[in-house]
């Protein structure tokens, strides 16, 4: 059964979701979340929703980073000639 949240305006709905872990997993998440002070399913929700939102700054990140590789003049917009790479070489060494 589908849950439905109001979180400042926004709807969530809410859905459960089973998973099968090593019973020493549960034992052991048991205790993490009785320290913290929650539910295993609280923690098992809070790393998810850690990890989705990651995943969408990852993902932000990776297309801006295209689309400024595809806005970007090749070289840096400067046309490189061999003497103006070495010029600091022919300078130094009169070569």
């Amino acid at each position: 059964m589908a849950h439905v949240l109001d979180c400042g305006g926004i709807d969530m709905t809410r859905a459960n979701l089973t998973l099968q872990l090593d019973t020493e997993v549960i034992r052991r998440a048991r205790i993490v979340a009785a320290k913290r002070g929650t539910s295993v399913s609280g923690l098992v929700a809070r790393e998810l929703n850690e990890l989705v939102a990651r995943e969408g700054r990852l993902e932000d990140a990776r297309r801006r980073a295209v689309e400024l590789m595809a806005a970007a003049k090749p070289g840096g917009g400067r046309i490189w000639a061999r003497d103006d790479i070495y010029a600091e070489r022919l300078d130094r060494f009169g070569r």
